[in-house]
């Protein structure tokens, strides 16, 4: 067994090397069974189920090299810091070090991209017109079990609150901004446009893209019945993938209308009671395929085998016509003429062609009532990026008097940046600063925050050198870890005479030290940015004077 004082990586990895394989074991089962003189039974595992162990097994191993990875990476990160000062670490921490299954750390660099990533989506709200909004992480549990036919609710990580109160970390956001909105009813002048990027839980299985946590961009249409809403919400979204680097090419968008595949249903003696769980089952079509579709309106929904064949049909129609045509007089008109109106208001807006009509979208979420619509990776190689619809009664479920019209897509952050990665398109974002100020002695440590102090009032970024380094070396080496553009020097001198030295880090070895250093007075350190500014165009002022010159000789 493994030591109590093992590591977590050590445990997984002996406990795996205790587990025989599965061809040893009934090896070793059929020799017991032949010394006790008896027959040794045959029996032959399926092709199924052989395929299961082997994926379970490379599951297991791939965790086990994931974690070894990380811990490569974290060593590699400590030799790579060079003269810094690092934190050592025991072999075997008394805590684990890795955040739970499912989540995730942001150190500084993967902070850097996800506020490049949200600074995104808040400009294209911005952009669009939209106010920011938030809202508890935690929420009661009645908002989510009011609603049926959803795997969601077996999802969330709940609990009982010491008030008694039955709680959970919200596991999407739509049901909160519903609540909101009904909060300050009489408050508020339709149709209003929100967006948020919460931060949601689900205990789901986790995969690449997927995450027990996630933030997702949310952005909603409150007040407005008609198609445009949905088509200013897939604007959005399209300006989101431009603006990032992604193409027609690369993403395109699903869409259907619930409110057509309702009627189309109800035609086939679908009830309205059925209606949810069933778009439960039809929403797993890319996922299970059409056989496996069947078998489940069959088994789990009570629905006969004719009726499960004529829905997978109309799941493979690849037009919102093909579509009409094969329900006939079961198709709702109105919803056909508002994709029809969709696809038309697309192509003036810009973005027809990221658009295709996919009748087996239909959403897993049971409020959703009208048009919906799905992100999808043209290279088939991720799940939905994001997705979204028309969803009228939700309001009326939490005391609205009368349906509310509303629409609104959630975008999550783990899959979109999957992408960015497969096609080579993250952005490179190392850490800068603008200035270090550095003192020359301990001595000059005051001087240096006076210094630094300055500067920061004019409006500039400083990072102050804390302890000053025994060799002026190691100070450059300081500034140019952590990206700075400038390094003040506050030594006794220059301060005798009102001064401090500016050195500008970018400028090469071929460069003169009186060409990429500037003494600065201290009463105009806090426009120290203009100075520079105005140091840098006299130097290239000068330099196109000495070429005139040469070139005249």
């Amino acid at each position: 067994p493994p030591s109590p004082s093992a590591s977590p990586l050590q445990k997984a990895q002996m406990s795996e090397a205790a587990i025989p394989p599965p061809q040893a074991a009934d090896d070793a089962a059929a020799v017991s069974i032949a010394a006790a003189g008896g027959a040794v039974p045959v029996e032959e595992k399926s092709e199924k189920l052989l395929k299961r162990e082997a994926d379970k097994r490379a599951k297991k191993q791939a965790e086990l090299d994931k974690k070894a990875a990380k811990l490569a990476a974290r060593q590699e990160r400590g030799q790579q810091a060079g003269g810094a000062i690092t934190v050592g670490v025991v072999q075997h921490p008394p805590v684990e070090l890795e955040p739970p299954s499912g989540t995730r750390d942001f150190y500084p660099d993967e902070m850097r991209l996800q506020r490049w990533l949200f600074d995104h989506f808040r400009n294209v709200g911005a952009l669009c017109g939209f106010e920011e909004y938030d809202a508890p992480v935690l929420e009661r549990q009645e908002l989510y079990k009011r609603k049926a036919g959803e795997e969601i609710t077996e999802q969330m990580y709940c609990f009982t609150d010491k008030e008694g109160t039955e709680v959970t970390l919200r596991p999407e956001m739509t049901p909160s901004l519903a609540r909101m909105v009904l909060g300050k009813a009489q408050s508020h002048t339709l149709p209003l446009k929100w967006f948020s990027v919460p931060q949601c839980w689900r205990f789901e299985t986790t995969q690449r893209g997927r995450k027990r946590e996630h933030y997702q961009w949310n952005m909603d249409i409150v007040g407005c019945a008609g198609i445009t809403a949905e088509v200013e919400l897939l604007k959005g979204i399209t300006m989101f993938f431009t603006n990032i680097g992604i193409t027609s090419k690369d993403i395109g968008i699903k869409v259907n209308s619930r409110k057509v595949m309702a009627s189309v249903l109800a035609a086939m003696g679908v009830t309205e009671e059925k209606f949810a769980p069933v778009c439960v089952v039809m929403d797993k079509m890319d996922k299970i395929g059409p056989d496996e579709i069947k078998k489940e309106l069959v088994e789990t929904q009570g629905l006969d085998p004719v009726t499960a064949e004529k829905i997978v049909a109309c799941l493979l129609c690849k037009s919102v016509d093909d579509l009409a045509a094969m329900c006939g007089e079961g198709v709702d008109n109105s919803g056909v003429d508002e994709l029809k109106r969709l696809f038309e208001l697309a192509e003036a807006y810009g973005f027809g062609d990221w658009l295709i009509f996919d009748a087996s979208v239909v959403r897993g979420l049971a409020y959703y009532t009208g048009v919906v619509f799905e992100c999808f990776d043209r290279a088939g190689e991720l799940r939905a990026i994001a997705g979204g619809g028309r969803y009228d009664r939700l309001l009326s479920l939490y005391g609205a008097v009368t349906e509310v019209p509303a629409c609104g897509f959630g975008f999550g952050d783990c899959v979109i940046i999957e992408l960015l990665k497969d096609k080579g398109l993250l952005p490179v974002l190392p850490k800068q600063v603008e200035f270090v100020v550095a003192a020359i002695n301990e001595g000059m440590q005051g001087a240096a925050m006076q210094a630094t102090s300055a500067i920061r009032d004019g409006g500039a970024q400083v990072d102050l050198l804390l302890e000053p380094k025994k060799k002026v070396a190691n100070t450059f080496d300081y500034a140019n870890r952590v990206g700075a553009r400038y390094i003040v020097f506050v030594a006794p001198v220059e301060w005798e005479q009102g001064k401090v030295r500016v050195k500008d880090l970018r400028l090469g070895e071929d460069t003169a030290d009186e060409d990429k250093q500037l003494d600065v007075a201290l009463e105009d350190l806090g426009r120290v940015r203009e100075v520079l500014e105005q140091w840098a165009l006299t130097k290239q002022m000068a330099a196109a004077v000495n070429l005139i010159k040469f070139d005249s000789v």
